[in-house]
């Protein structure tokens, strides 16, 4: 069997592109299928019966895809080999009614998504992204990439203790975004706006899923650009890695015993349960269909489920170095210090000893270091769609990530060679 291909740099030149590319979890995985397709992998709709044959497919579903690479001749009990992420970050959402405005200005009401750092999104440059739902009953992308935006801040001077007392932010009255100027408010005008941009007719859009972002694009920072800042790196850092680490390992062909899977669901942020989100039936689903139409029976897909790893790949803290104290005193993930294991014995992340010598066999086999995280015993743990995928299929799943700062903020930071060591590493485990 040759080596692994080697991801370098080049890697996390790509993932820039991709997060620039992916303000939302719909165009997310709309770029994810586009890399899958130049790939060889082919879609299939969730509404048609699906064959037996081999090779790449993929499913879509809102912001969440499910892609998995049949080698010739599998059998119907092979188990699956699971990269797991998802594609939500935190931010600002759409209200239904989204046109308001008081004293001359226009604004736009918004709903928090998620647990985001809400002064992160003060005084930003915003741009407007997500789903149009048409009256025809289709759906259409739109982006508007240019600043548009913006949550003001209150100035010092009318605010003299923040810098003492800490800034506090209502959710409601203070976060809602500026876009004009104007006369009263008028319902409708920003679907209208979006109509427009999009070259739609007007009252064509019925419906829509509409998030904000950060306009300012990625970049390497540091003396001798060690460091990537950009947004949503929660957690499309790890979708991009997980894509990138399919369609190498589907470059195998029929030399994998297993058959590597990328699930990249939506609605994690706020506990992943929908019909995209990772408590969803999607993913066993899918599993079970792609067993059934290689004419298998409950008990290979038993079996199957029975030998099924998963890589629940997410996010992690690395040690800050103004906040030491914040982290466990014997676990300090560092930035470029390779991917971290995510450990908590109260199963708020699912890795065990049995996991933990799954992923240090790829890493070994990667040639990757790689970290354990354990939260400081003082401060509660975060979770992923890692204790839920076990949960809910029955697959022994191990929690792993890249080390960052700044997580849920606007704008996050991580090591530029980090991405490409966990692109790797996720790799070496597809293959098996």
């Amino acid at each position: 069997m040759s080596e692994p291909p080697r991801f370098d740099r080049g890697h996390t030149d790509d993932l820039m592109s991709f997060l620039a590319a992916s303000p939302t979890p719909y165009h997310a995985v709309v770029n994810a299928a586009e890399r899958l397709e130049k790939a060889g992998f082919r879609q299939v709709a969730e509404t048609d019966a699906w064959d037996g044959s081999s090779g790449g497919k993929y499913v879509l579903r809102g912001g969440a895809i499910i892609a998995w690479y049949v080698p010739e001749g599998a059998p119907a009990h092979t188990p699956f080999r699971i990269v797991g992420a998802h594609t939500d970050s935190p931010n600002l959402r759409v209200k239904p009614r989204p046109d308001s405005g008081a004293h001359g200005w226009r604004q736009v009401a918004v709903e928090i998504y998620g647990g985001p750092l809400l002064n992160s999104w003060l005084d930003r440059d915003l741009g407007l992204a997500g789903r149009l739902s048409l009256r025809d009953g289709s759906t259409r992308l739109v982006n508007v990439d240019r600043p548009l935006l913006r949550v003001p801040q209150l100035a010092i001077h009318l605010d003299r203790s923040v810098n003492a007392d800490g800034l506090k932010l209502d959710k409601q009255r203070h976060m809602q975004p500026v876009w004009g100027m104007g006369g009263d408010v008028r319902d409708g005008d920003l679907i209208a706006f979006l109509e427009e941009t999009a070259g739609l007719p007007s009252g064509e859009v019925t419906g829509w899923d509409l998030m904000v972002h950060s306009v300012e694009p990625p970049a390497y920072l540091g003396r001798d650009r060690e460091l990537v800042a950009g947004p949503r790196m929660d957690n499309l850092l790890s979708v991009h890695a997980g894509t990138a680490a399919l369609t190498a390992a589907a470059g195998r062909g029929t030399g994998l015993s297993h058959i590597p899977v990328l699930a990249a669901f939506d609605h994690e942020e706020n506990g992943s349960q929908s019909d995209t989100g990772a408590d969803g039936p999607l993913l066993g689903g899918v599993l079970e269909r792609s067993v059934f139409a290689r004419g298998g029976s409950y008990e290979d897909r038993a079996r199957a489920f029975a030998g099924t790893v998963c890589l629940s790949s997410d996010t992690g803290h690395a040690v800050h170095p103004n906040y030491a104290e914040r982290h466990d005193p014997t676990h300090h993930p560092r930035i470029d210090g390779g991917p971290i294991l995510k450990v908590n014995v109260n199963n708020r992340y699912a890795t065990d000893g049995s996991g933990r010598a799954v992923f240090a066999a790829a890493c070994e086999k990667a040639d990757v270091p790689f970290q354990s995280f354990v939260s400081n015993n003082a401060m509660p743990c975060g979770t992923t769609i890692g204790p839920i995928t076990a949960a809910r299929h029955g697959i022994r799943t191990v929690d792993i990530g890249v080390a960052i700062l700044s997580m849920h903020s606007a704008r996050e930071l991580c090591g530029a060679n980090d991405p490409f060591l966990l692109a790797n590493a996720l790799v070496a485990f597809l293959e098996g």
